[in-house]
């Protein structure tokens, strides 16, 4: 349990989005480049990453963020600022995904609770174990 200012809370989620059109762009140093992006992000706006996988098409986080957090408000920001920074840093991805959008626009988000914590923790990073 974490504490705010008259308030405790455990807000944690598990979110996953997909690469516009499925496209498999997201590996190797492509990969890594979009994990420390998401890290970045996810600081600068007071969200804590419990785990982070970068699929091939998709992106799984399992995050916590506090009550005051919408989640329509932290998705926009990691996806907005993630594809933009990812289209500078790798301009090569423009040829696969054109019009400007890295992202699909929907996304999954699922809340975790202290029961399901760790199944999703072990989900999320036994991802590549799955290829």
């Amino acid at each position: 349990m974490k504490k705010g200012r008259g308030y405790v809370y455990q807000l944690e989620y598990h979110l996953i989005w997909c690469v516009k059109y499925r496209h498999q762009v997201l590996k190797g140093e492509i990969a890594d480049g979009l994990k420390d992006i998401l890290k970045d992000i996810a600081a600068q706006n007071g969200l804590e990453i419990l785990a982070l996988e970068v699929m091939p098409d998709h992106v799984h986080l399992l995050l916590s963020a506090t009550p005051q957090q919408a989640i329509p408000d932290f998705v926009k920001a990691l996806k907005g600022a993630s594809a933009r920074r990812m289209f500078s840093a790798y301009p090569q991805l423009k040829q696969k995904l054109w019009g400007g959008n890295l992202w699909n626009p929907t996304y999954c988000v699922l809340t975790v609770s202290e029961n399901t914590r760790a199944q999703i923790q072990n989900y999320i990073e036994s991802q590549h174990d799955k290829e």
